[in-house]
């Protein structure tokens, strides 16, 4: 494990071939939101083996600043910054343990991926491409600072907790978008909720047989990036097709579980449940149409969607959820927001979104936790609004964090202005400047720098928070490329 394997030759350029050496040394180190330890301390021994000056803030971020190379001390200083945590996600068959076990990269092509798991270039990919152009004799470059947050992918918390005025640098070159040859410059702004119904089990009827059913293989994929290709998402999925079963016969639902990851569409979900061994030819046909059904709507989105319904589950007693309950929890989930709310005509662009992220049992209640997004924070504000609602009328439990702010676009940007010239005179085409539906850390840190000027890139990678993650190589040499001469040219 951690060894990267090549299945068919490419033959990488000196740069690229620096940068994806430092993502695989990255690559051996756990590193999910909330377990940075280990690789901050890596990072901090890279830092020191170069005589870097370094620090860790009460946050846990980490700052490391590199001086100036000759005959640039007096241009700006510059800042990149990325995160340092990545989404854990895995196919259901992997055994793969994120806390101990390194990331399997494999090259197939111009492609790189992991071993069924995310392949986590987002963020590694900046963490990698800023060690090789500080460690590149042959790059010319200001004062720097490297900023590397924690827990970005579950509320950008450290960005949110990063000081005022820490950072002395005139421009911040975010590294953490995944279209090369694209520049952003806002982003929208997010906030999570968390919702639990409590509920009540007894014993079912002697006649009740338990069965599992599950949705799986859907292809998931980020929550706002993602959000407007209507992908299937596996929880309302599961609900609908229960809720199918619930209308010919009695359901008792005994677990229900999908989802791992706040801002990622879930890709799989299962549930166990009774029912009257009567009804069980009727739970098959219907079981097996709405399969039919699924799969025909979700068959552009979603091809290797699947349907399981296994009869040979045994739980380990015979309590499920009352039966008006169990109705009442299937509603609920139908019920939650899911999906666009709101476009911008003019840009042809997702304004609003929600996401039901994650549902789960734990100790007598049913935990959900859904992520909204907007452009606009009053309609942030209602989408969440919205989602309180519902869970409220189901009588659960609700609250949700304070969320972050959007980063409004300056297409006036002297910085964007220079970083279009560097690009066109590099590559002989015009990038394309846009804003995303998606957190980025540089709203929350312009907030706490006033005058900053940011912009944000990175190499093209594909389906990133799901096991299918692909980093495409050519597009990493172009990316190190241009930011060696954004270091150099600057002003």
């Amino acid at each position: 494990m951690g060894k990267t394997k090549e299945t068919k030759s490419y033959k990488m350029d000196a740069n690229t071939k620096n940068v994806i050496n430092y993502f695989e040394q990255i690559s051996k180190v756990p590193r999910g939101s909330g377990n940075e330890t280990g690789i901050r301390e890596f990072m901090v021994a890279w830092a020191n083996k170069h005589k870097f000056e370094n620090q860790v803030d009460e946050t846990g971020n980490l700052i490391i600043r590199v001086p100036a190379t000759k005959g640039m001390e007096n241009n700006p200083k510059i800042v990149l910054q990325g995160h340092l945590d990545m989404v854990c996600e895995k196919t259901p068959d992997s055994n793969h343990d994120f806390t101990k076990d390194p990331i399997e990269t494999i090259i197939e092509g111009e492609w790189m991926r992991a071993n069924n798991t995310t392949l986590g270039a987002d963020d590694g990919v900046a963490l990698a491409i800023s060690m090789a152009l500080v460690t590149d004799s042959s790059v010319k470059h200001p004062d720097l600072e490297l900023l590397f947050t924690v827990d970005e992918e579950r509320g950008l918390t450290g960005a949110n907790g990063l000081g005022e005025n820490v950072l002395k640098g005139k421009y911040l070159i975010n590294l953490d978008s995944e279209n090369e040859g694209v520049f952003t410059i806002g982003c929208a702004g997010g906030k999570d909720t968390h919702l639990a119904l409590d509920l009540e089990y007894d014993e079912v009827p002697n006649d009740y047989v338990p069965f599992l059913i599950k949705v799986a293989g859907c292809t998931g994929g980020h929550s706002g990036e993602n959000i407007s290709c209507e992908r299937a998402n596996a929880i309302r999925v599961l609900a609908r097709i229960i809720q199918n079963l619930e209308n010919i016969t009695d359901i008792r639902i005994i677990n229900i579980h999908g989802g791992s990851a706040h801002n990622a569409i879930p890709r799989d979900c299962e549930a166990t449940f009774f029912a009257p061994v009567a009804d069980k030819e009727s739970i098959e046909d219907v079981a097996t149409k709405m399969a039919k059904i699924i799969k025909s709507e979700f068959s552009e989105t979603d091809p290797n969607i699947q349907l399981v319904l296994d009869e040979s589950f045994e739980p380990q007693d015979r309590r499920a959820m009352l039966s008006w309950l169990s109705v009442k929890v299937l509603d609920f989930l139908r019920a939650i927001p899911h999906g666009v709310a709101s476009t911008i005509k003019k840009l042809n662009l997702t304004e609003t979104s929600s996401n039901l992220a994650i549902v789960k049992v734990v100790e007598g209640q049913l935990l959900v936790q859904t992520s909204q997004r907007s452009s606009v924070i009053s309609r942030r504000d209602a989408i969440t609004s919205r989602v309180e609602s519902v869970g409220r009328l189901a009588g659960a439990h609700v609250w949700s964090g304070n969320g972050y702010v959007p980063w409004q676009p300056n297409f006036d940007s002297e910085l964007v202005k220079q970083c279009q010239d560097i690009y066109k005179k590099l590559f002989k085409t015009e990038p394309k400047v846009v804003t995303i539906h998606a957190g980025l850390e540089c709203g929350i840190i312009g907030d706490k720098h006033p005058g900053m000027e940011m912009i944000s890139i990175g190499p093209d990678a594909v389906d990133i928070h799901s096991p299918t993650e692909r980093l495409y190589l050519p597009s990493v040499g172009k990316v190190y490329e241009l930011v060696a001469h954004f270091l150099e040219d600057l002003k």
